[in-house]
């Protein structure tokens, strides 16, 4: 079935509102597939902090506006965690109070241990110890009258670098191997229920370790329907963008952490979630960094809010997770499965997405034909 072109489908898709079970919403028109580009650029209307660093020549591979300063969010946890481990021996064994906190607040950027950490050991404090410690040279804490909030705590690229540098080359084993191993075990959903698997995790193979931080009023429902916009002050005035929306990817990539990767970004307000990871992924997969795979695969955007990724090509399989809305995805291979109808398309092939490990109906792959034209089918030796 060929689809109509972009003007008839916004007709179709505004007669066709609340007949759809698989999606919520439908956008007027869906987008092209996007092609990724061959240089390091940053998408229009985002803002970027970017820092690569090659730890096996001691050099960056990439910097653009990398000392400036932008809201942490999330990635403040990395010292929240330091600090709590600071000064430990050879010997030492995370109680299993800390573990309890730090473990979920490391691989699902749990907020409640984040809170309880920055309430016991003085908040701000925290980050003037930390600055101090590690010789950062861009990072500050909340400005007056956000001292409560960790995520206003500021932070550069650079400095993000140079908190992985001490993790890696400078900690004691027992902290780095439970920092490092905490973060490559970051879950696809966060304990908020955002799809924290942006970036640095969509961008290249494993292994990777990843923090990643997110900020601001985004559309909720990206992992779960737990998924909610995070409650935020309205700020003044700050020497650090409190208002626009936040999404930043760090951490290393590579066997034995090779390269280091920061990428701090600010978007237009009002952007939805699915847009700022995509081009968070965009700008990340641009990158030159050392020591990456990539992963094998065509990228596609998406259309529809709420689109389950099956574990089978059938509606009646088990749902993994669902997709943020409009995200890019990569389409590893593609074939025939249960016949799914979303007014006005009809369609019997699924994508599979290798990074979720699972399946979606190719209705909601932005391409106007029902059969991708450069996926693969997939084998029998294939999910």
């Amino acid at each position: 079935m060929r689809r109509p072109r972009t003007a008839l489908l916004a007709a179709l898709l505004l007669t066709w509102a609340g007949t759809a079970s698989a999606v919520a919403d439908a956008p007027a028109a869906r987008p092209a597939r996007s092609t990724v580009r061959a240089a390091a650029q940053v998408p229009d209307g985002v803002t970027a902090g970017v820092a690569v660093f090659d730890r096996r020549t001691g050099t960056f591979t990439e910097q653009l506006n990398a000392s400036t300063r932008f809201r942490s969010a999330s990635v403040v946890k990395l010292l929240l965690a330091l600090d709590v481990l600071w000064n430990r021996g050879p010997a030492y064994t995370v109680p299993d109070a800390d573990r309890a906190r730090l473990e979920p607040m490391l691989r699902s950027s749990q907020d409640a241990a984040a809170d309880h950490y920055w309430a016991a050991n003085g908040g701000s404090a925290v980050i003037s110890r930390m600055v101090t410690r590690l010789g950062l040279s861009d990072t500050a804490p909340p400005p007056a009258g956000y001292e409560g909030y960790w995520g206003y705590t500021a932070l550069s690229a650079r400095d993000t670098v140079t908190i992985y540098r001490y993790v890696l080359e400078q900690a004691p084993a027992p902290v780095r191997d439970f920092v490092m191993g905490n973060l490559r075990r970051s879950t696809r959903c966060a304990s908020d229920g955002f799809d924290q698997h942006f970036g640095i995790a969509g961008a290249f193979e494993q292994p990777w370790a990843v923090k990643q931080g997110w900020s601001g009023r985004y559309a909720a429902g990206t992992c779960g329907p737990q998924g909610t916009a995070a409650a935020e002050p309205a700020p003044a005035a700050a020497g650090v963008d409190l208002t626009r929306p936040a999404l930043h990817t760090t951490g290393t990539v590579g066997a034995d952490d090779r390269a280091i990767v920061a990428v701090l970004t600010l978007h237009p307000a009002g952007t939805s979630y699915g847009k700022a990871y995509t081009d968070v992924g965009r700008l990340t997969r641009s990158l030159n960094v050392p020591g990456a795979a990539r992963p094998a695969g065509t990228w596609y955007g998406t259309w529809g809010e709420g689109v389950n990724v099956r574990r089978a090509p059938s509606t009646g399989d088990d749902a993994l997770t669902r997709l943020p809305a409009g995200v890019e995805v990569l389409v590893g291979c593609q074939r025939r499965g249960q016949v799914v109808t979303v007014p006005p398309y009809t369609n019997d092939w699924w994508a599979y997405l290798p990074q979720y490990g699972g399946y979606v109906s190719n209705i909601y792959i932005s391409s106007p034909d029902n059969r991708l034209p450069d996926v693969p089918e997939c084998g029998d030796r294939q999910p």
